[in-house]
């Protein structure tokens, strides 16, 4: 573990930052104790940006948009986002910095359940983001595959767990178990569907990258 965090952090060593305004984001996260990506996943969005060059993404848990934000910043002019949140919260917080600097109105935010929202929304989207609360995954996981084109990539996040992923479900502590067992769930279905291509990463705290067949 420790040879892992000293390879990560020589690897972010490298990474030239963002744009400033989302280094600043990043800055005022950290001090509010808000969770965002991490600066591994940062890099791979920004990769996935320029390699695949989404039109339309759809964004699962978008807290206060820094994420979003960094898919608009490194995505085409004509891509669109739109991003779920429920936490009432945090919701001003992002509309305000879309507000501020999402200046070519690329993202469209959705305010509410994303069990439900995902529901109503329409087939078409070429990139999905997954990040929201992880026990959930496993639940959102059929409609993004109904609204995920045919070659469209689905994106998770956060789902080694900082390790207990590879844990019995009585090493982890009992509040965590349902999560714990949830996330295992999605791993194996991911890897098994038919519908899916999976690659399991160890990008920050573990990504999965789901091409639809």
């Amino acid at each position: 573990m420790i040879e892992q965090d000293r390879m990560r952090a020589f690897i972010n060593s490298l990474d030239p930052g963002n744009a400033p305004f989302l280094d600043e984001l990043e800055r005022e996260a950290k001090d509010t104790d808000v969770p965002i990506i991490r600066k591994d996943t940062q890099a791979l969005l920004k990769f996935l940006m320029a390699q695949s060059r989404p039109k339309n993404i759809l964004e699962v848990g978008c807290a206060i948009g820094f994420s979003a934000l960094l898919m608009a910043e490194y995505s085409d002019d004509d891509t669109k986002i739109t991003t779920i949140e429920k936490f009432e919260k945090r919701i001003p917080i992002a509309r305000d910095n879309f507000t501020k600097y999402d200046k070519k109105g690329k993202i469209t935010l959705l305010e509410g359940d994303a069990t439900e929202i995902l529901e109503t929304l329409s087939p078409g989207y070429d990139f999905i983001f997954m990040d929201a609360a992880k026990g959930q995954y496993i639940n959102f996981l059929p409609n993004c595959l109904r609204i995920l084109n045919k070659g469209g990539l689905l994106v998770s996040d956060n789902v080694l767990q900082d390790g207990d992923v590879i844990e019995s479900r009585f090493a982890v502590t009992r509040r965590d178990r349902t999560i714990h067992t949830r996330m295992r769930d999605y791993l194996y279905e991911l890897k098994h569907n038919d519908q899916l291509n999976t690659v399991i990463l160890t990008v920050g705290d573990g990504m999965t990258l789901s091409v639809k067949l």
